[in-house]
Formats: C-alpha cells, structure tokens, sequence
C-alpha cells in the first residue's frame, strides 16, 4: 500500500525555508543527557498505534514498565514531553475533550500523540539497541523465489490476452518485499563482516570460527548470487520495454492514496510514498542491482569484491597466527599487558614505561634509521648510540618529503571501454544469430543463413548430440536389425532464448543453406523454438 509523508507542524519542525535538514532535529533526544528518559517515553507513545495521551496517562505508563524513568514526577514528564514536541517527536493531540471539572480539564487537555518521524526514528532506535552487533543470516533462498517470480511475470505478460492487473499488482508487491530484504541482510551481513575482520587480535578459536564463517558461509552466498544474478538480469531485460505499459495498468486499476484529491487552493498537497514496484526508479534500482547500467559496477561486483577483501583480512590473521606457531614470538600478550600499564600509570611513570620499553629518552631525537649492518639494542641510549647520517632535506627543510614528480600511474581505461565494447558486439551478433535462427525454423531450405547463424545452430546442435540418450527403436521387423532413435535430444541457450531439438526420422533429409556452404543432415530433423515454459506461448516448428 502506498504511504503518506505528513508534514512536521511548524511550531515543532520550524518553517518551510529551513528545509527537509529540520527533520535531524528529532534525533536529538538519542543523545541528549536524560535519553533514557527520553527513550522509556517514546516506548510508551510506540507501545499503542494512535496514542493519545495525557500526562497522567504517561506517568502510569512509565511505573508500570520500570526502568530509569518509573521514578519521574510530573514537572519532569511534562517538561520532557513539550521538548519532543520542539523537536517534532510529538504533537498536541487534536481530540476533544471532555471534562467534569476544572482540574480535570487542565490535567486533560495537554494531551500528546506520535508524529510519524517519532515513530520511524524509534523504532529505528530500538532495533539498532536489539540486534546491531548480532550477525544478521542471508536470506538466500529470497534470491530464487525473486527470480521465479519476475519469470511468472513475464511468461503472463506474454500471453495475447495479458495478465489481470490484481494478479500482476501482487506478484510485483511480492519481488519487491523478497528483493528488499535479501538485499538489507547482505548489506547487514557484509557490515558485520567488516566490524570483525578489522581485528588483528584474534585468537585460534576466534579465527577457527571465523574462518568457517567466511569459506562455507561466505563462500555459499557468493557462489547463490553469481548463478541467479544473469538469469535475473536476463529476465528483467525482456520486462523492460512492457515496464512502462505495466505500470500504468497498475495504477488505473488501484492508484491507492496517489489517487487522493490535492490539496486546497493556498493549502500544500500530500507527499505521498509509494508501494515499492509501482515507480519506474524501484525498478531501475532493482535492474542496478544485478546489472552495470551506469559503468560504475553493479551490486553483485561490489558484493564479489567484499568477499575478496574479506578473504585477504582473513589471510592476513592466518600469517600472523603461522608466524607465531613457527617459533616467531608473538607480542600480543605484551603489547596488551603494556597498554595496561601506561593506562594505570601516573604521567611520571608512563614516561619511564616508554623509556624502558622503547628507548625514547626525548621527543627531540628524529626517526632516522640506523645502517641495516648496525645492530643497536634497545635499551641503548641514542646519546651514546652511533651515529645515524640525516639527510640533507631532513635537516634543511625539515621534510621526509622527495622532490621531483611522481611518474603517473598507467591509464587503462581506453582498453576497458574498447574490451566492453567487442564484448557488446559479440553479444549482439548472437542475439541477432539467435532471431535469425528461429524466424528461419521450419523453411532452412529457403533461406539463406547467415555465417553467425550457422555457427549458433552448430553449437546448439553438438549440444543436442552430446545431450541424447539412444534406446532401440521398435520399427524393424522380422529378421531386420533394430535401429536406434534419438531421445530428449535438444540443446538450449537460456540468455538467447532459443532452444534445438533434434528428431530421428528414417528418410528425412534436412538441408540447411548458410554464406559457408551447405550442411546436409541425414535421418535428422530440427526443431528451433524459445526457452519459454511450457504453456507460456511457445513458438518454433520442425524442418525436414
């Protein structure tokens, strides 16, 4: 369904030249000194849809749920209440109110409800204090059921008589929520996965547990995407120029709240969000993600380069771990014991830790190293150390800095393009073999194919050949041999949307003519159709 956007009042958000950035302001409560106070009251506003409540109301609340807030007194709820209001958390509630008295009416008529950025902004909150350093699954199995459902589209997209607007108004609601969580747990997932590997620090158990994380689970995810991200990408392509006749169909046949009336003369409209699916950019954003439309890289070559970073964080630990094991002394227990004691230090004896620990006597000594044949302990003093010879732009110019130009580094972009360019070409040459192919099924006789085309039937073809089965045939009778008869023998190329099928029939005789010459097929006939599904509009017929 769609969703409306309100409108922070101004007394809450300020006017309207302040802009969308106003809206930040609602924030302010997550850091503010009293945010557990703050937070326990927006639990209790989020607790009920539409409530509307009153002072009383909220200071019940907060004793009944405990926490650092059940303790509150009245001044400090209501002072509390009307700076989430200031901040656009809150509004004054415009219910009327019914009183027997004077006090019951002035206790009664400063009543509060939720604004829908309160709400958005809590409930993001929560969710963050919940989960944020748990590690989130992948959904995977989202990425099969996506892929199934754009294909049902298209198949009933299709057909002559179309497809009923409910039913397409459903399946594209579905995509999108499955696509929409997919993605969020990778990008979850792959964020967690960054946190952990930034360590050095961890220990054989630690790396053993991550290391299986990373090559089964990782490698899982990676290997799911790469195999249903083509297929995906290849059925949104044949979707896309029925995309703009589709949507329009969605929204004659249920506009939802984008059909609402305007807003009054003098008065601002109502921003309305939409479903995801039912705008032309969900779908470009769907189409980015699995394909390179702007050559920037798609998602998936982000996502493959993440896995590869990741292995190498993960080689980095195993190094170090195997450095440690072969005889290398470790100084991570050091290290750590060391830090300790600088942080337990008075300043005094953190400048003698660091003097015996590093041998750095003086912040005015420079970090020039000694001779590599030199070998200086370190607890030798610099004062009676060797000499180090300073470089003359250290000691001029105080600089470490080369002078000169930098040679620049080698450009291949030109190559790239013109990679990606041949490799649009060849994809096109097959995708015009491939209509060729099938307008010519059925007549190969009369038609003159194409050195493309002869080539794409030939590879179909040894596909067809190499896929058959042979099982005896029963048409020989008494005293003849039995011949043998090709069975399920066909050959297909899903990206091409063409599919061969090869029949054994005793005298045929196909005859195929091409710019290379002609390719005669004895006892052999073709059959060049579409990958459709069956049921779904296949075409092709048999040559002979």
């Amino acid at each position: 369904m769609d969703e409306a956007i309100d409108e922070p009042a101004e007394s809450a958000l300020g006017s309207d030249r302040d802009g969308p950035w106003r809206r930040l302001s609602a924030y302010a409560y997550l850091s503010a000194p009293e945010r557990l106070e703050y937070l326990s009251i927006m639990r209790v506003f989020c607790g009920t849809l539409l409530a509307d409540l009153a002072v009383p109301d909220v200071l019940a609340k907060l004793h009944d749920q405990g926490g650092p807030a059940a303790g509150t007194d009245t001044e400090t709820v209501t002072a509390r209440l009307e700076q989430l209001m200031r901040w656009g958390n809150l509004l004054r509630s415009s219910h009327t109110v019914k009183a027997s008295s004077i006090t019951e009416y002035q206790r009664a008529r400063s009543r509060y409800q939720l604004t829908k950025l309160g709400e958005r902004i809590q409930r993001d909150a929560d969710e963050v204090l919940s989960g944020a350093d748990a590690a989130r699954e992948v959904s995977s199995e989202l990425l099969a059921l996506v892929e199934r459902g754009l294909r049902e589209l298209a198949g009933l997209l299709g057909r002559p008589d179309g497809v009923e607007p409910q039913d397409a108004l459903e399946r594209v609601s579905t995509v999108f929520v499955q696509f929409t969580e997919f993605a969020d747990s990778i990008r979850d997932f792959y964020a967690y996965l960054g946190q952990v590997l930034t360590r050095y620090d961890l220990n054989s158990a630690e790396y053993q547990g991550f290391k299986e994380l990373l090559l089964d689970y990782v490698e899982a995810i990676s290997e799911d995407v790469s195999f249903r991200s083509p297929r995906i990408a290849a059925v949104l392509d044949e979707l896309w120029p029925q995309l703009p006749g589709l949507l329009a169909r969605l929204d004659a046949h249920a506009a939802g709240l984008a059909g609402t009336p305007t807003g009054m003369k003098g008065q601002p409209a109502m921003r309305v969000q939409r479903s995801r699916g039912r705008e032309q950019a969900d779908w470009e954003g769907l189409r980015g993600w699995f394909t390179d439309t702007d050559g920037q890289g798609s998602q998936v070559d982000q996502l493959r380069d993440a896995t590869l970073r990741a292995l190498q964080s993960l080689l980095a630990n195993a190094k170090r771990m195997l450095r440690s094991a072969s005889g290398e002394m470790s100084r991570r227990k050091d290290l750590l014991r060391l830090a300790r004691w600088f942080d337990e230090a008075a300043p005094e004896q953190a400048h003698d830790i660091a003097v015996a620990a590093f041998g750095l006597y003086s912040a005015r000594h420079l970090g020039v190293p000694p001779a590599t044949d030199e070998v200086v302990p370190a607890y030798t003093s610099w004062w009676t150390g060797p000499v180090v010879e300073v470089p003359v732009a250290l000691r001029e110019r105080g600089s470490r800095a080369h002078r000169g130009r930098t040679s620049a580094a080698e450009d291949h972009s030109h190559q790239k393009r013109r990679l990606q360019q041949a490799a649009r070409e060849r994809a096109a040459d097959r995708q015009a073999a491939a209509v060729e192919l099938r307008s010519a099924s059925g007549r190969f006789s009369q038609v003159r194919l194409t050195s493309a085309a002869l080539a794409l039937l030939l590879e179909l073809l040894a596909t067809a050949l190499g896929n058959a089965r042979l099982r005896r045939s029963e048409e020989g009778g008494a005293g003849q041999p039995h011949g043998f008869a090709l069975h399920a023998a066909h050959g297909e190329d899903a990206e091409l949307d063409i599919r061969l099928t090869v029949h054994r029939r005793t005298g045929a005789r196909t005859v195929v003519d091409s710019a290379d010459g002609e390719l005669l097929l004895d006892e052999l006939e073709l059959c060049v159709e579409s990958c459709a599904p069956p049921g779904e509009g296949r075409t092709g017929v048999s040559a002979s």
